[in-house]
């Protein structure tokens, strides 16, 4: 039913490998903004987060202690290996067992803890996405119609997975990070001040230095992260529409195309994350060759210091540890930085999708029931711009049970006004009526449940066909669902299936042929037993003879009920009761076919044209 491009305003990729997706820019437009959006969402668990900073802070308290524990034992080995020699004394294994098991007690602690708070963070950031993802989900389900013709189908998809595990991940890391790499510099600093001030300030003198190159990569590594979460998404849409589009795409040899066009948007991806990934390794070399050069001078100061006797072998033991250790969290927090701007980067682009324009809510509306199928249009006036009117001013009347054809060229607003039937789109003036009721005053859901249909592109979900046919109707029983497949002439073939109705159907159903999906969704509209039909050249997938029977079963279907026909081959509406004829957004014409063909006018042309095609063809 893809008649015209609903949205003029937005452009969409029109079949495989082609250009147009949105996204994100590189970095998050408002920081501050997204990450106070994103810390509502948190909030809720803020006694959870204590407990994490709690036991985050206990675990590197007790491992930052281990250390200077340490060092008492191997002070007491070394002064005990000192006194054997010189004057006969004894080491005190006692003593340095005693030393040691307090070590031991201490890294088990530590690492209770630290085990403790992991799993409370990841269950903090877990039920953070899931959230996340639940609202983008009930999210889709209020948008209108427009912003999934505009918008690539890949790029939502991107924002439910790469964006809100990249949220998830970063949000998980970085909290655990920044309260431990705080922590262990206030406590490694303290550390070490009580070891020995002098050795402090030889560490600190490299600090500068440090945190200069890490501030440099970062620069550099940052926007090649935010470039390759973009990519990511025109990947996931790329690929996406590649795997739907396959057929199509093989039909027109256009494999080397999209495979181009796939690798240049790869080739991008690779090089952005070689980049990125570059930098991040890059980084803990440099800082780690820093970290040596102060190893050498606190050797160098510590072994003076020690045969000055202002120092014991242990403390030096314990000061080198800290001073390797003292590093490493000024890079975690520097990394946080990163980390914080990816998080806010997929934030915005989640956020950015909750926070589109939804559907007008229709809480208020009136609920219409079960309608008789009267439906009127006045003065209807529609375009997707308000500077481009599509359909001009129609007004037509159609009674109960009448079926309407609508017929014109590609372009001229037949499916434009079967959406605005349905308020996919709301009329831009005049109104729609049905049943005495402005459809603007219904409920959506309760309009909608009163509409059958039959498109030309079937749609037909991973399940059984009894599950498919029943679709529209969940609560009809089995012996309603085999009456409405005989009903469509397919009750035959589901019986020669293995499993019947019971059949398994594959993703798109692909173990089934195009004719035969087209009659399992006849068979759908029909059980679903609804007063008003919309058919877009539902038989236009079959033969010839199913065709005839299709086209019989269909007029019993629609017996008694309003029908829309949107008509490519006019052979199949001469028997319709009003025949609508468009043209560039105005009805042109109307009556029944004798009417029209009489007036020898636009209709009674297009009437003609085909059947002059068909002749020539068979000339």
């Amino acid at each position: 039913m893809a008649e015209e491009n609903t949205n003029k305003s937005a452009p969409r990729r029109r079949g495989p490998g082609g250009p147009g997706m949105r996204h994100s820019t590189d970095k998050a437009k408002d920081f501050k903004g997204t990450l106070k959006k994103f810390l509502s969402y948190v909030a809720k668990y803020k006694i959870s987060l204590a407990v994490v900073v709690i036991f985050a802070i206990g675990s590197t308290v007790f491992t930052i202690v281990g250390p200077k524990v340490l060092s008492k034992a191997i002070t007491e080995l070394f002064n005990g290996l000192t006194s054997k020699y010189l004057d006969g004394g004894a080491i005190d294994f006692e003593k340095i067992a005693m030393i040691l098991l307090t070590l031991l007690a201490l890294y088990l602690v530590a690492t209770l803890f630290s085990m403790i708070q992991g799993w409370v963070m990841t269950t903090i950031s877990q039920k953070v996405g899931y959230t996340l993802r639940e609202e983008i989900s009930e999210k889709i389900h209020r948008m209108p119609m427009k912003y999934f013709e505009g918008n690539s189908i890949g790029d939502v998809l991107s924002r439910i997975t790469n964006d809100v595990d990249t949220l998830g991940q970063n949000f998980n890391q970085s909290v655990s990070t920044l309260v431990t790499s705080v922590t262990s510099i206030v406590g490694v600093t303290i550390m070490m001040l009580t070891i020995s001030p002098l050795m402090t300030l030889v560490v600190f003198a490299m600090l500068p230095l440090s945190v200069l190159i890490i501030a440099v990569i970062m620069k550099f590594s940052q926007k090649y992260f935010f470039r390759q979460q973009k990519l990511l998404g025109k990947v996931n849409g790329q690929v996406e529409e590649d795997i739907a589009g396959h057929n199509i795409l093989k039909l027109f040899n256009h494999e080397k195309q999209a495979e181009k066009e796939f690798n240049e948007t790869n080739e991008e991806l690779y090089k952005s994350a070689w980049k990125s990934q570059f930098f991040s390794v890059l980084m803990m070399p440099i800082i780690n060759f820093i970290s040596n050069l102060g190893f050498v001078g606190v050797a160098i100061f510590g072994g003076v210091l020690a045969f000055k006797g202002s120092i014991t072998v242990g403390d030096i033991q314990a000061f080198i540890q800290y001073s390797r250790n003292f590093t490493q969290p000024i890079t975690q927090l520097a990394q946080i930085g990163s980390m914080l701007q990816g998080m806010a980067a997929a934030a915005e682009r989640v956020f950015e999708f909750l926070g589109e324009e939804e559907e007008i809510s229709d809480e208020d509306g009136v609920e219409l029931g079960v309608a008789t199928g009267h439906v009127e249009f006045e003065h209807v006036k529609f375009g997707y711009k308000q500077d481009q009117t599509i359909i001009k001013d129609l007004t037509e009347s159609v009674p109960q049970g009448s079926t309407v054809a609508i017929v014109g060229p590609t372009g001229a607003g037949k499916t434009t006004l079967v959406k605005l039937l349905m308020r996919f789109y709301d009329v831009g003036d005049g109104a729609i009526i049905v049943d005495g009721h402005d459809i603007k005053t219904i409920r959506r859901a309760s309009l909608r449940q009163n509409f059958g249909m039959v498109l030309q592109d079937t749609w037909l979900f991973k399940g059984t066909i009894m599950d498919n046919i029943r679709y529209g109707r969940p609560d009809a029983t089995d012996e309603e669902v085999y009456e409405a497949a005989k009903a469509a002439h397919v009750h035959h073939f589901i019986k020669t299936l293995p499993g019947s109705y019971h059949m398994e159907l594959t993703e798109d159903a692909e173990n089934i042929s195009q004719g035969q999906k087209q009659l399992l969704t006849i068979a759908r509209a029909i059980l679903a037993d609804s007063p008003i039909l919309i058919l877009d050249e539902a038989t236009s997938s079959v033969d010839t003879r199913t065709e005839e029977l299709i086209q019989k079963a269909m007029q019993n279907l629609k017996h008694g009920r309003t029908s829309f026909v949107i008509a490519h081959r006019l052979s199949t509406i001469r028997d319709a009761d009003i025949i609508l004829v468009m043209n560039e957004g105005d009805v042109i014409e109307q009556g029944t076919h004798d009417e029209l063909m009489a007036l020898d006018g636009f209709y009674a042309n297009l009437y003609n044209s085909q059947f002059d095609v068909i002749s020539d063809v068979i000339a």
